[in-house]
């Protein structure tokens, strides 16, 4: 019998199993793929995160980005430093995640690989939950979700389906300069309701696209290819892969009967920036509080952890939600008032660092956004 069962061996997954283990629990990561496995991902990461662990994430960082450009539709060019103590950093996914979890491994959680979930149950008579994989069947008094917004476990547990927005993304190798390697870019304006964006990495560069609002986007893959066709750039060098992201759509119950939801299949992707990984690594830290807690015998901690996560992230989201909502129905006005303020865009590259909330620049964000909408609301 463990203490838990963590589902899902990406930064969530691998965030609790290591906070759990250190703290003396057995720990079961049961993971579909083999490891590493690639992963679509733009990954910027917050350095944020370095705060919550107590090892060193610097063998793990490929590039450290302090400044952001913006254009709209390739055009009207402008850029802002990224004022904070440690700039945005940049990683491999496939590399993080694997590195993460070795971190978990060295604490004494076990990791099994190519080894999908094809069924869970709580049994009652011994207060746990079984988890039936094809290599067997596990049981944990404990069970954390972190198998992504379109994985089985979220709905298993009965917790209500998360819409899915489409993603594509393309590596394309670059000679890196001294500029470039330290430079990131968003484009508004090429796809309406979508984001573009281009990180530099050790090699090359990764371009995303999200659909942040609507469905599936027209030509997606081809603005993809323009996109990085407009950096001198050949999309043929590359494989584009597809994907989605569960973004956040509103506060909720994180936890059921001795289950917690974590990262992306709690919906806590930044519904404005698509930003993943921190809140998902928020989340399993939190997660593994709370599971800890309760093998102490306290019964409010699953309860609490929900709250938390409500408290620390899912209310700020709540202002990024209402930005996003505007500022994607006005995108050509978001990016004048929004993007070209050298106050807005300077407060997003801390956003972005975690060094201030939406909560901060909110009221003023959407007074000046809903102007555009509601005549003489901007005064």
């Amino acid at each position: 019998m463990l203490d838990c069962i963590i589902v899902g061996a990406g930064p969530g997954g691998g965030s609790a199993a290591y906070h759990l283990s250190k703290r003396g629990r057995s720990v079961l990561v049961l993971e579909k793929a083999a490891f590493p496995r690639p992963k679509s991902c733009g990954g910027g990461v917050s350095p944020q995160i370095a705060q919550w662990f107590d090892f060193d994430f610097s063998p793990i960082v490929s590039q450290k980005v302090d400044r952001i450009r913006f254009t709209w539709k390739f055009e009207d060019p402008v850029e802002a430093l990224i004022d904070t103590p440690e700039p945005m950093w940049m990683v491999d996914r496939a590399a993080f995640d694997h590195y993460l979890i070795q971190q978990a491994i060295h604490q004494g959680a076990e990791l099994k690989t190519e080894t999908p979930v094809t069924a869970i149950q709580f049994q009652k008579s011994e207060q746990c939950w079984a988890v039936t994989t094809p290599q067997g069947t596990f049981q944990a008094k404990y069970l954390i979700a972190a198998d992504g917004g379109q994985g089985p476990m979220s709905r298993w547990l009965g917790f209500k389906p998360l819409k899915a927005h489409p993603t594509l993304s393309l590596d394309l190798p670059q000679a890196q300069t001294p500029e470039s390697a330290h430079l990131s870019h968003f484009e508004f304006g090429l796809l309406k309701g979508t984001c573009l964006w281009n990180f530099p990495k050790a090699a090359g560069r990764t371009l995303c696209a999200v659909s942040m609002v609507g469905g599936e986007p027209r030509q997606f893959a081809e603005n993809v290819r323009e996109y990085s066709r407009f950096f001198g750039l050949d999309p043929q060098q590359g494989q584009l892969q597809t994907g989605s992201l569960c973004l956040w759509e509103s506060n909720r119950p994180l936890h059921t009967q001795n289950a917690l939801l974590v990262g992306e299949t709690a919906g806590l992707v930044d519904p404005f920036s698509g930003e993943g990984i921190r809140p998902s690594m928020l989340s399993g830290l939190r997660a593994a509080e709370a599971i800890d807690g309760a093998l102490s015998g306290d019964a409010a901690a699953l309860a609490r952890y929900s709250q938390q996560m409500q408290e620390e992230w899912g209310n700020d989201m709540v202002w990024a939600q209402r930005i996003a909502g505007l500022f994607y129905r006005v995108p050509g006005f978001g990016y004048q008032i929004g993007v070209k303020r050298p106050s807005a865009r300077a407060r997003m590259g801390k956003i972005l660092c975690g060094e201030i909330r939406y909560s901060d620049v909110a009221t003023r964000a959407i007074k000046l956004l809903s102007s555009k909408l509601i005549p003489g609301l901007g005064g």
